[in-house]
């Protein structure tokens, strides 16, 4: 089998998300798709396998299990269909166990088409403030935990317990705040140690539900953001009714095969 490694949401290699791509002719068993994930020891291994005209099924991997839907890793398989496999076409479907998705190939960005996933007002949750040091101003859920803190600074500087964060029972904690440069709309950073996953670089999934948060907030519905993580990335979002478009860039690290 290939294996591609593409860094997603950046046009700088080493920056963004990294993620393992693995096109397949027939799905390997479930263990296999988990100990490949686990060798390659990245936030998301993707393995897809067409199953129509310009349709594809894609599955995602942490090194610890798997999850029902990563736009990062998504990207990056469309990355390798539109660069290496060189589909002739600008619309790709993605069949997965979160829903039907669609990237589209815009010649400047690719675009995951993605729910919308509003979250809900929630109370915060008491281990929170301690375990990431600071007092949220709001909590809301909606498959994941969003916080929004003070400033970005405080997102930046953050330095949060991964021990406590654990014990929140929770897949992944967003953390985010508008941004301070006047051409980012708001920052934020992930966290999903309960998935093997203490920091992920940027996060496409997370921006389902933060879109419609600072859309809603700010006012707009076209945003620019930033996951200021260590790799850090960027990424253009656009609330569009029940969907979500985010826009990123992406490059590859490597190819190879697989000797399984």
């Amino acid at each position: 089998m290939e294996i591609f490694q593409v860094d997603a949401f950046t046009q700088t290699l080493f920056s963004g998300n990294p993620a393992a791509v693995v096109p397949v002719k027939q799905w390997p068993d479930d263990q296999t798709m988990q100990n490949v994930a686990l060798e390659n020891n990245l936030s998301e291994t993707a393995f897809f396998l067409k199953n129509g005209a310009d349709s594809y099924h894609i599955r995602w991997f942490t090194p610890e299990t798997e999850v029902d839907l990563c736009g990062h890793a998504t990207l990056a398989a469309a990355h390798v269909l539109f660069h290496h496999k060189k589909v002739k076409t600008d619309t790709l479907t993605f069949t997965s166990s979160g829903g039907n998705l669609r990237v589209l190939n815009d010649g400047d960005l690719l675009w995951l088409d993605f729910p919308s996933r509003p979250p809900e007002n929630v109370s915060v949750p008491k281990l929170l403030p301690e375990a990431i040091g600071t007092i949220p101003f709001y909590a809301g859920f909606n498959v994941d935990l969003l916080v929004l803190v003070e400033n970005e600074n405080i997102v930046r500087q953050m330095k949060p317990s991964m021990n406590l964060l654990s014990n929140l029972e929770l897949r992944g904690i967003i953390v985010t705040a508008e941004g301070d440069d006047d051409e980012i709309d708001f920052v934020s950073r992930f966290f999903a140690p309960n998935v093997g996953v203490p920091e992920d670089p940027v996060t496409g999934s997370a921006h389902t539900v933060l879109t419609p948060f600072w859309s809603r907030r700010l006012g707009k519905n076209k945003l620019k953001a930033r996951q200021i993580s260590a790799r850090g990335g960027s990424l253009w979002c656009e609330q569009k009714g029940d969907r979500v478009h985010i826009g990123g860039d992406a490059v590859t690290v490597l190819t190879g095969q697989l000797h399984i």
